[in-house]
């Protein structure tokens, strides 16, 4: 039996049930899976059922036709007949029972009616106020066995929500419940970075008058200034193996780059030009890394290595590119696209050199990639308002997550989670 308690505690702890985000979907994969998801038994008795929170996850992807069981309710494989399921190509059953200390376990199966076979099975125990930390672990299970690729949905989001002079630092589950405010002032907040094992943020805080960088743990909520050297401090990235922090300083003149160590010790400097070099961000082997500067006239993406030294110019196409951020295979990198009045979301091959653009244009900015690579999580706006949205990786499935108040803006997708 798989007991998900640690995990829980970091992905759920009691969280209201509401979405703060209201998600609308467009596009699909270019071929999709019909399964089928029969409602578990006993999860009426629950606050939320389990079987929509695992739908909802899967329609996101767009790799997923849902099919309407009909009435059918097989809980145990020795219910199903598979040749009642013709068009479902799996068929998702469980069911859920209360234990005499207060927890629930939950026990699904995942058929593929095609072979007629079981593809996997799992018991989950865990706490019943827990069940969309569940769920999301369910429907991460079912995503990877059916496409081969980890599943995303319990991994956490991070972003800032304005309203007027008020800001918001927030984490919150993929699919926007279980909001959390980690900082709240009426002072700007920007540039949030996830720690590697998705255990501390990096941002950088006006609360002192002026940019500062801190680090904050999520376990234990202890804050560290990390930076606030004469001038601006700000675009905090952390290096993959998490000792590490770049950042960008101004006190030795323009917009520079430097390291440093999560504990404020041996700042060294690694970039030298004469103009701004922004926007660090490493990649995902900790040798090289990218960011924005205009030494060549306009803002465009270079690529560095992390010991210093010359810089490699990657972008060419546009008016400027700003915001890179390396894909976790370290295939490819995400970034804010400028041409012709407006925003792109695009991304480039590093072998090929090849730019496709992703989304339909408009004020669209701060991309990251999720951990498995398969969607892209960036600011955009609708009416004026700032709100996130996501984007395949190869542009076809598209989704918009209008926050209920306030102005969303600088989202960035969390690791998975590290036991």
């Amino acid at each position: 039996m798989l007991r998900l308690s640690s995990l829980l505690i970091l992905l759920c702890i009691a969280f209201p049930a509401r979405a703060i985000l209201d998600i609308e979907v467009t596009g699909a994969g270019e071929h999709q899976l019909p399964i089928a998801l029969i409602p578990f038994e006993g999860e009426a008795a629950l606050d939320q059922h389990l079987t929509e929170i695992i739908a909802n996850d899967l329609i996101r992807t767009g790799l997923f036709k849902l099919v309407d069981p009909m009435g059918k309710a097989p809980h145990d494989t020795k219910e199903v007949k598979f040749s009642e399921w013709g068009g479902v190509e799996a068929l998702s059953i469980g069911k859920v029972s209360k234990q005499a200390d207060g927890r629930i376990e939950v026990r699904f199966r995942l058929l593929d009616t095609v072979t007629k076979t079981e593809l996997l099975g799992q018991a989950i125990s865990s706490q019943a106020e827990q069940t969309r930390a569940i769920a999301h672990r369910i429907a991460d299970t079912i995503y990877a066995k059916l496409t081969g690729t980890p599943g995303v949905f319990s991994t956490r989001i991070a972003y800032i929500n304005r309203q007027g002079k008020h800001n918001r630092l927030v984490i919150a589950d993929s699919d926007g419940y279980g909001e959390q405010t980690v900082l709240e002032l009426n002072q700007p907040i920007m540039s949030p970075a996830w720690s590697p094992d998705g255990n501390s943020l990096a941002y950088v805080s006006f609360e002192q008058g002026r940019a500062m960088v801190y680090t904050q743990s999520l376990l234990t909520h202890k804050r560290l200034l990390l930076a606030s050297f004469p001038g601006s401090n700000s675009a905090p990235a952390w290096s993959p193996d998490g000792k590490m922090l770049a950042l960008v300083l101004t006190h030795e003149g323009s917009s520079q780059i430097y390291l440093v160590h999560t504990d404020g010790r041996e700042l060294q400097r690694i970039s030298f030009s004469d103009t701004i070099d922004t926007e660090p961000s490493f990649t995902p082997d900790g040798r090289f890394l990218l960011f924005t500067s205009d030494r060549g006239g306009s803002a465009q993406i270079y690529r560095m290595p992390v010991s210093g030294g010359s810089a490699e110019r990657l972008t060419f196409e546009g008016s400027n590119n700003f915001s890179p951020r390396i894909s976790p295979d370290g295939k490819s990198f995400v970034f804010a696209h400028y041409k012709e009045g407006r925003f792109y979301i695009a991304t480039e091959d590093f072998e090929t050199k090849q730019l496709q653009i992703l989304t339909p244009g408009g004020w669209e900015k701060k991309p990251s990639f999720a951990p498995n690579g398969k969607l892209v999580l960036f600011a955009t706006e609708v009416h004026g308002r700032g709100i996130l949205a996501t984007v395949s990786s190869d542009g076809r499935v598209k989704q918009k997550m209008t926050s209920q108040q306030g102005d969303i803006r600088e989202p960035t997708w969390g690791p998975f989670y590290q036991p």
